[in-house]
C-alpha cells in the first residue's frame, strides 16, 4: 500500500501548522500581522500554516522565540504548550508515511518514549478530524471563503499511516519484549482507523498476547491499551477481563493509576518505556488533582466507562484522604456516579464498585 518514496513536505507539518493557524486567529492576528511581528514574510506564515514550510523544520530556538511571540501578542498560553506535542504528533506522520518500518525497531518514534494522551489526541486530530480534549474551543473566528477547520490527512494517506502501523505492531511482535512498547502505541492507533477489518486485526493481536491472569506483566501495558482500544470498536469482554485480571492485585492497581497520572498530565515526567507504573517510589502525583481529571470520564457513553469508573474506586480505596478534601468535588462525583448507578451502561463488577463510592459520599457530603 505504501512506497518508499520520501514524504511530501507538505504533510510534515500539518498539525503544528494548523495549531499554529489556530493560535494565530486567537490572538488575533492576520498573516500579515503576524508577519511583521515576527519579522518574517507573509508566505513564510503561510507557508507554516498549510505544511509547505514545515514549522516542525525551524530550529529549534527560533520556534521558542515564535511561541515567546506569540505569548507577548496575547496567545493562549495552553495553546502554546501544545505544540511541542503537535511537533511530536508530526515527526510520527512523517516517519509512518516514508515507508514502511525499519527491521530495527529503535529506530522507530513510537519506540522511544511514552506518548501522552495530548500526542496521541494531535495524531487522532490528523487521523479523523477531532480536535484535542486540551484545545479550547473558542468561538470560530471569521474567514474569507473556504477554511480547513483540522489538519485532517487525505485518505491515501491515512490509508498509508495506518499500513504501516500495522507493519510496526507485527514487526514489533515478532520482536518480544524490545519491541513492546512500539507495539502497544502502534497497536493503540491502529484503533482509530475505521476500515471494516480493524476489529478482528486488533482482536487476532490480541490473542498473540492474551496478557496477564493477575497482576503486572512486561505486557500488562500492551493488553490495557489492545482492551481499551477494541471498546472503541464495540468489544468490551476483553476489557472486563482486563480488570479482573489485570487489576486483580495491588502492583497492577498502582500501575492503572500510575499510567493514568501520566496520561492525563498529573505525572509530567517524560518517561522511556513503561516500566514507570510499578515503580511504588515515584509514585508522587497529586491524587487530588487525578480525582478531578478522572471525575470528568465518568460519562455512561463512554466506551471505557468501566475502566475510568473503577480507576475512580481504586484511587479512593488507595487514597482514603482525598473524599475529604473537596467538597465541591465531592458533589459533582456524587451525581455522576449516581447517573451511572441509575442507567445500565457499567458491568456487575463496576456497579458495586460504584456502590462503594456513593457510600463513601454520602459520608463526605
Amino acid at each position: 500500500m505504501t512506497g518508499c518514496s520520501p514524504v511530501r513536505r507538505s504533510r510534515e507539518g500539518a498539525v503544528t501548522g494548523h495549531l499554529f493557524k489556530v493560535i494565530r486567529e486567537q490572538v488575533p492576528r492576520t498573516q500579515g500581522e503576524l508577519a511583521e511581528a515576527l519579522g518574517v514574510d507573509t508566505t513564510t506564515v503561510q507557508g507554516w500554516e498549510s505544511g509547505r514550510r514545515p514549522l516542525t523544520s525551524t530550529h529549534a530556538g527560533n520556534l521558542r522565540a515564535i511561541s515567546r511571540t506569540l505569548l507577548r501578542l496575547g496567545a493562549p498560553s495552553l495553546m502554546l504548550m501544545l505544540l511541542d506535542e503537535a511537533v511530536d504528533a508530526d515527526a510520527v506522520i512523517a516517519h509512518a508515511l516514508s515507508g514502511p518500518p525499519a527491521l530495527v525497531v529503535s529506530q522507530h518514534p513510537l519506540a522511544g518514549w511514552v506518548f501522552t494522551r495530548n500526542t496521541t489526541h494531535m495524531l487522532a486530530w490528523a487521523l479523523n478530524g477531532t480536535q484535542p480534549a486540551a484545545l479550547p474551543t473558542p468561538e470560530a473566528p471569521k474567514r474569507r471563503g473556504p477554511s480547513r477547520s483540522s489538519p485532517l490527512l487525505a485518505p491515501t494517506d491515512r490509508l498509508a499511516f495506518y499500513d504501516h502501523m500495522r507493519r510496526a505492531a507485527e514487526l514489533a511482535d515478532h520482536v518480544g519484549e524490545d519491541g513492546a512498547l512500539l507495539r502497544r502505541q502502534a497497536l493503540y492507533l491502529c484503533s482509530y482507523d475505521t476500515a471494516h477489518d480493524t476489529r478482528a486485526w486488533l482482536a487476532d493481536m490480541r490473542r498473540h498476547n492474551p496478557g496477564p491472569r493477575s497482576g503486572w506483566t512486561p505486557h500488562w501495558a500492551d493488553t490495557r491499551s489492545v482492551a481499551a482500544s477494541l471498546t472503541r470498536h464495540g468489544d468490551r469482554e476483553p476489557l472486563y477481563a482486563f480488570i479482573q485480571n489485570g487489576m486483580g492485585d495491588e502492583t497492577g492497581e498502582v500501575a492503572n493509576l500510575n499510567y493514568w497520572a501520566y496520561w492525563l498530565g498529573i505525572d509530567q515526567l517524560p518517561r522511556p518505556d513503561d516500566t514507570f507504573m510499578i515503580d511504588r517510589s515515584d509514585t508522587t502525583w497529586d491524587g487530588l488533582a487525578l480525582l478531578r481529571k478522572l471525575a470528568d470520564r465518568l460519562s455512561p457513553d463512554l466506551a471505557c466507562i468501566d475502566l475510568n469508573a473503577h480507576t475512580v474506586w481504586a484511587l479512593l480505596a488507595s487514597r482514603r484522604g482525598l473524599l475529604a478534601a473537596d467538597p465541591h468535588l465531592n458533589r459533582a462525583l456524587a451525581q455522576q456516579v449516581t447517573t451511572l448507578l441509575d442507567g445500565d451502561s457499567i458491568s456487575s463488577q463496576t456497579r458495586r464498585e460504584m456502590e462503594s463510592v456513593h457510600y463513601g459520599l454520602t459520608l463526605h457530603t
